[in-house]
């Protein structure tokens, strides 16, 4: 009884990581083009890899992944009322989905 308690554990921790990896869909007129071919694009933490974003998405939300491009947005220098502020930097991820998998963005 104590393994089956220990196996739960880990899948909750698991799926814990998973949540703070794929935090939310990065919804633009880009993005919603790519989801024509298969694609869908989520914003992720600086740290995270392409194997941990794959697993995730495939863990998530029960779809198989094909591949999984990164790209590290730098963040800008604006001002605002005269005074400057700067953008963080932002890493996207553009996963693309097997063929006939889709995913709906706007419920995930």
């Amino acid at each position: 009884m104590a393994k089956a308690a220990k196996k739960e554990t880990k899948k909750v921790e698991a799926a814990e990581w998973m949540y703070e990896i794929i935090s939310n869909p990065h919804v633009t007129e880009k993005g919603t083009r790519g989801s024509e071919h298969g694609q869908i694009t989520f914003k992720v933490p600086l740290s995270a890899t392409k194997p941990q974003i794959k697993q995730a998405v495939e863990t998530l939300f029960e779809v198989k992944v094909k591949g999984v491009n990164t790209l590290i947005q730098k963040g800008k220098t604006k001002r605002f009322k005269g005074q400057k502020g700067f953008r963080g930097d932002m890493k996207k991820a553009i996963v693309t989905l097997e063929q006939g998998q889709t995913i709906d963005q706007f419920n995930a």
